[in-house]
């Protein structure tokens, strides 16, 4: 087991800065997602800590040892890739067993330690088959015994779900889940889906341009977002967020007027989660405007409507219906909303 810090890790090709200044303590046994769009840097901080990539300046520490000069070999770290990496030629027995082939690992012990890692991840009547008779979700289960049979100091996951449909990511996402409960090992998953980092994590990096946004819980970071390029980014659907301005204690834009803002004023972002309003049936609410869309979710109904010049979706009831373009109200009182700088996104005020 390891824990794992970061000291001014920053990668650089040319001009161009893909991580900067890096700061991170990750707590040895620690579940770690980082969390961002396409080209955030995450995927390129997972490959200096294995060694894949060096970095241009600062230091990678492993259970207390700097790592920045020992190749990946060397750092005692296994990695699940999204494209599997299986060897088509071996059987899922030897695609398994081959980590410890390579380790040296003494030949008595590979028989119980390839089946112990299969049974992990429900594999014992696969262990014969070659990897194209298998389905993506199962080639993903080979990729994780893989990794675990090696009993690792530190685990890389690099978008390990993204090539599965809908249902098989559910699915191996609760199996990546308990066998983070059951191997008790420091993991550092990288993803750009909210859903999996928020189901996984016990913390959360949240990345942009290779710049750290906000680092904390999920909990942390659903119900107090540090800017609004996360609260936009966390969630689904994500906050909504209004560019208005305060006057006279009240939060102005179109077709929405939040009264409660007493110790401020001019011009701000307002956000607030979509299951922290409430349609209005006697018609008034903070909010006022015709009916964008109407989603029927099964255990609720979402509806989107045209305020404060963007998208703004309130979650109903499950049996709530109205039209497109019908009058539509919604309750959004001060205490379920979070206020943002208009110019730097920056949070100002959380809820109340």
């Amino acid at each position: 087991m390891a824990g794992i810090q970061l000291k001014g890790v920053t990668k650089r090709w040319g001009d161009f800065v893909g991580v900067q200044e890096f700061d991170l303590d990750i707590e040895d046994r620690e579940f770690l997602v980082l969390l961002g769009p396409s080209g955030c840097g995450k995927t390129t901080t997972m490959r200096m800590i294995a060694g894949l990539e060096d970095p241009t300046s600062g230091d990678i520490v492993i259970d207390g040892n700097r790592v920045n000069d020992l190749d990946p070999k060397d750092r005692d770290v296994a990695m699940v890739f999204q494209s599997y990496g299986l060897y088509p030629n071996m059987d899922v027995y030897e695609n398994i067993r081959f980590p410890l082939k390579v380790r040296k690992i003494p030949e008595a012990e590979h028989d119980e330690r390839v089946r112990r890692a299969s049974a992990m991840v429900e594999l014992d009547d696969f262990l014969h088959r070659k990897p194209a008779a298998l389905s993506g979700g199962q080639r993903q289960r080979v990729a994780l015994a893989r990794a675990i049979v090696r009993t690792p100091k530190v685990f890389l996951m690099d978008e390990p779900l993204s090539n599965l449909d809908a249902k098989l990511r559910v699915s191996t996402r609760a199996q990546i889940k308990n066998l983070s409960h059951e191997l008790q090992v420091t993991t550092i998953y990288v993803t750009h889906d909210q859903i999996e980092a928020m189901t996984l994590a016990d913390r959360v990096v949240v990345m942009k341009a290779g710049i750290v946004q906000q680092v904390g819980t999920p909990t942390d970071i659903y119900d107090n977002p540090a800017n609004t390029f996360v609260a936009g980014f966390i969630g689904s659907p994500a906050m909504n967020l209004m560019e208005g301005e305060i006057v006279d204690g009240t939060f102005h834009a179109t077709g929405v007027e939040i009264p409660g803002f007493a110790d401020m004023k001019g011009p701000v972002v307002c956000g607030f989660r979509a299951e922290d309003a409430a349609v209005a049936l006697d018609g008034t609410g903070q909010i006022a405007a015709p009916v964008y869309s109407m989603e029927l979710l099964g255990d609720s109904t979402m509806v989107t409507v045209r305020a404060g010049g963007t998208l703004v979706a309130v979650k109903a009831a499950k049996d709530f219906r109205t039209t497109i373009k019908a009058p539509f109200a919604a309750s959004v009182p001060r205490e379920i909303c979070h206020l943002f700088d208009a110019k730097t996104g920056a949070r100002i005020s959380a809820r109340v």
